[in-house]
This record gives structure tokens, C-alpha cells and sequence, in this order.
């Protein structure tokens, strides 16, 4: 990637080298990560000197550093090379394809997002390290040129229908099995007649008298 230099009485050294839309898939959050990524091979004094923008990356030295000017400048182009190819981070590809977290992690553990490995870092002002999956830019770019995310978010809420019709057809059958159930043990509970003579009160003594013969 070729830089241009410039000079003036203010700042030593500046130069910059382009940001192709390859390398940043119109994520602005994807700019900010190649940013991250330049600076991350810098010298900590350094890394305040180098912004990532709209299309560019912007190197300024001040005088009082500008002896390390091109050592930086080496640095940067050589980070630079083959940035397009640089994996996409979760949050990286949540803002390229407008998706949700939940989105991303599920699609992930299905295989419609592909995965192509981990990485492990440790966050500041966090004790424990965090793992999470990094993917190819060119598959995020296939995902987003044919618009799979509208697809894959319509199938979901088919299949999320489908299933509350399922649940809902098999609560029914459970509630008439249940209630038949409970119909035939109330019918069995209730006492039988003898012989088929009517319960009925004083029926006892009324036989008794013979007054049925």
C-alpha cells in the first residue's frame, strides 16, 4: 500500500495510505478495528500519532518525534499489507449486516455464519479473558452482497411460528386427553344402584311393609 508524505513548520512528518472498501466493508466500526490493529504494532508512545478515517489511515508526527518517522511509516505499510484479508471481529460484523448479538451467535452455532477460529484476549479493567469467534471478510461480504441476513431472519420467524402452532396443537390434544380422563374417573367414582332400584330415602322400609307385593 503506497503513502503520501507531507511536511510543514507545525508538524514534522504526516502521511497517509488508503482504506479501500475491501478492507473496510463500509463499517465504520470496521475502520476502528483496522485502527486498533495498526496501533496494536506500534510503540505505545506512537500509537496517539495514527487515525484511521473515511477511506485513509493518517500518520502526524510532531517535530519532537520525528525521528521516528520512518520507522513508523515502515511499520504502518507492512500492518497494511493484506489488511483486506484482516478477520472480522462479533461487533465488526453485527454493524456490517445491521444484526443483532443473539442474531450473530445463532447463526454462528448453526454454521450460516463461518466461523473461521478464535481468538482470546483479555479486556482492560477485566480479570478474566474473553474467547470469541473471528470470521473470513470475504464470507461477511458474500453475506451482505446477497442480503442472507433478511433471509435467515425470515426463515427464523417461520420456524418460530411453526413451532408455537406445534406447541399449541399438542397443549390442545393434552387438554382433551386430560379432561377425557378426568370424565371417565368421575363416571367410575359414582355409586352403582342395586339391581337397579332407585336410591331413594325410606325406599328400605317401605319394602319391608310389603306394600309392593
Amino acid at each position: 500500500m503506497t503513502s503520501k508524505r507531507s511536511t510543514n513548520t507545525d508538524q514534522a512528518a504526516a502521511a497517509e495510505w488508503p482504506l479501500s472498501p475491501a478492507a473496510t466493508l463500509g463499517s465504520y466500526t470496521r475502520v476502528k478495528g483496522i485502527e486498533r490493529e495498526i496501533r496494536a504494532n506500534l510503540p505505545w508512545a506512537m500509537r496517539k500519532h495514527v487515525k484511521a478515517e473515511a477511506g485513509r489511515i493518517a500518520l502526524s508526527i510532531p517535530e519532537a518525534e520525528s525521528a521516528e518517522f520512518q520507522n513508523i511509516s515502515a511499520q504502518i505499510s507492512k500492518t497494511l499489507e493484506g489488511i483486506e484479508d484482516l478477520p472480522v471481529l462479533p461487533r465488526e460484523v453485527e454493524d456490517i449486516l445491521t444484526i443483532l448479538s443473539r442474531e450473530r451467535h445463532k447463526w454462528t452455532k448453526d454454521g450460516r455464519l463461518q466461523s473461521i477460529g478464535t481468538r482470546t484476549v483479555k479486556l482492560r479493567g477485566r480479570a478474566r479473558k474473553v474467547t470469541f469467534h473471528v470470521f473470513h471478510p470475504r464470507h461477511i461480504e458474500d453475506v451482505l452482497d446477497r442480503d442472507l441476513a433478511t433471509m435467515w431472519r425470515e426463515d427464523d420467524a417461520q420456524q418460530v411460528a411453526e413451532n408455537r402452532r406445534r406447541a399449541a396443537g399438542k397443549a390442545a390434544l393434552t387438554r382433551a386427553g386430560t379432561n377425557a380422563s378426568k370424565g371417565q374417573t368421575r363416571a367410575a367414582e359414582r355409586p352403582k344402584d342395586k339391581a337397579g332400584t332407585p336410591d331413594l330415602a325410606g325406599w328400605d322400609a317401605f319394602d319391608a311393609e310389603g306394600l309392593l307385593r
